[in-house]
């Protein structure tokens, strides 16, 4: 469970980030590299401690892989084709 601020935030744009990509047509491979870049420039810039990266790639590779958050709402109302 993700507690500092800073890092919810991240994740918070991580994973509307993943959504968008999805629903732009971009399917698990691209999103997984998307999120091992997103990872691999935090630890780089060091603006989240190494252990709250950690925590937040636990947290975002949960969300990649639940395929609920990626299912397509379907918008169109069903009708009667009778």
């Amino acid at each position: 469970m993700l507690q500092d601020t800073q890092t919810i935030r991240h994740y918070q744009q991580l994973t509307d980030s993943l959504v968008e990509m999805w629903n732009r047509g971009y399917r698990f491979d691209d999103l997984r590299l998307y999120l091992d870049g997103y990872l691999a420039a935090l630890r780089n810039t060091k603006v989240v401690e190494a252990y709250q990266v950690h925590r937040l790639e636990e947290e975002a590779t949960r969300y990649l892989y639940d395929t609920s958050n990626f299912n397509m709402l379907q918008t169109e109302r069903e009708t009667d084709y009778y």
